[in-house]
């Protein structure tokens, strides 16, 4: 018996075999690498050959994390604890979390609407990811966090960018909420304190918010990831516990990342209507299965232990701000609104848009920052990331020396501007 033929695998045409074999989907193509994070990069390039950079760009504490959460981690792999812990965390945490929240703000919740998530950006991408869609719409107030439009853009929801201003303290207004808000709004995304701003919104501010929001369909994504890094006479206010009725429609957003300097641990959590929770933790479970055990059982530490470091590490940051705040006061092309909260400020340098500086002339922020980098030696993020051409972040989460000596020269780029 003969054996059939078997057929030559088709030969790729020339300009078949040149091009990409794997496509890029329209949703990878689409989003674009977080700004904050191309401007580490950059400073680490610089920093490899061998220059002193002053990097303010990155939304780190340039803290150690605190001694006795990193004991808790050891102490928890040397008794075995490195297994996987359910989706949504382990329930030790999720208690410890709802607590936090009952004894803080006075909400009532149980671990059953607590889902840890890795890092807060994640517990965003899943409260996105279990709650919009295609034809939907999410509010998002400008400037705002960098990463914001394009998770909600990943989930086939428009994100609707409104505008704020220095003017008014970059707060969105109960009056221009109302008029964005439409059937097709599902989530309004509020982030106080601010990043990038710093702006921190009152209790009356936020209630007259709620009123507007609780006269639609619509829900609030509230992300509180600086509540513990205020000043003056700020406070940071539980979205949640405005309004009677409104932690039913509101996923509250934080983790330990700013308040424990717990960055590279990545570790967030959400807490939100136990449907919704229970919808996030099925996405996380497929996604990503669960969070490390072991940060697990460091954050547990971090809400057990002392907080001195945290108040320690707030006071530090609050004389950085005024620090900041004063240099850049003295610039007379640079206008801004003090912050009272986060590790930001975010000033205005469109005054100097037209004007050659550092041998460049300056079109936008981006070019700011890229000329204050390459001759300065300053990394910063240009406002554009943000959604507010015309500013610039800087981030005084760094050494008072070297936001001494970074101002310095960022002074001098400036004041030489022609």
């Amino acid at each position: 018996m003969e054996a059939t033929p078997v057929a030559s695998p088709a030969k790729l045409s020339p300009s078949e075999a040149e091009g990409p074999l794997i496509s890029i989907s329209k949703m990878a193509s689409a989003v674009q690498p977080s700004a904050t994070m191309v401007a580490g990069a950059k400073a680490r390039q610089l920093r490899a050959s061998g220059v002193h950079v002053f990097d303010f760009s990155l939304g780190e504490p340039d803290f150690s994390t605190p001694p006795h959460i990193c004991e808790a981690a050891i102490q928890a792999m040397r008794q075995g604890l490195t297994h996987y812990t359910p989706a949504e965390g382990l329930l030790e945490l999720r208690v410890a979390i709802a607590g936090r929240y009952v004894g803080r703000y006075g909400l009532e919740c149980g671990p059953e609407q607590v889902m840890v998530s890795n890092g807060a950006k994640h517990a965003i991408h899943n409260a996105l990811t279990a709650t919009c869609g295609p034809g939907d719409e999410v509010i998002i107030p400008t400037p705002y966090w960098v990463s914001y439009s394009d998770l909600v853009e990943m989930t086939g929801a428009r994100p609707v960018l409104v505008e704020t201003s220095r003017e008014n303290g970059f707060r969105l207004s109960p009056a221009r909420l109302g008029e964005v808000l439409s059937s097709r709004t599902r989530l309004v995304m509020l982030n106080s304190p601010c990043n990038p701003t710093g702006t921190v919104y009152s209790r009356s501010e936020l209630v007259a918010l709620a009123d507007v929001i609780m006269e639609s369909r619509a829900a609030i994504l509230s992300d509180e990831i600086y509540e513990n890094l205020v000043y003056d006479d700020a406070e940071s206010t539980c979205f949640a516990t405005l309004r009677s009725g409104l932690a039913e429609r509101t996923i509250t957003i934080s983790g330990a990342s700013k308040t424990y300097a717990m960055t590279g641990w990545r570790m967030g959590w959400a807490v939100g209507p136990q449907a919704i929770i229970r919808a996030m933790a099925n996405v996380q479970s497929q996604q990503a299965g669960c969070p490390s055990s072991i940060g697990q059982y460091a954050t547990l530490a971090a809400l057990a232990g002392s907080q001195e470091c945290v108040e320690r590490m707030r006071r530090e940051f609050d004389a950085r701000r005024l620090l900041v705040c004063d240099r850049l006061r003295s610039l007379r092309a640079v206008r801004f609104c003090e912050p009272r909260g986060a590790f930001y400020v975010f000033f205005d340098v469109s005054a100097l848009f037209g004007k050659r500086v550092a041998g460049q002339v300056i079109a936008d922020s981006a070019q700011f920052c890229q000329a204050a980098l390459e001759v300065g030696h300053i990394n910063m993020v240009p406002g554009s990331a943000f959604g507010a051409e015309g500013y610039v972040r800087l981030s005084f989460a760094a050494s008072r020396e070297n936001l001494e000596a970074g101002l310095d020269r960022l002074t001098e780029l400036i004041e030489d501007a022609s």
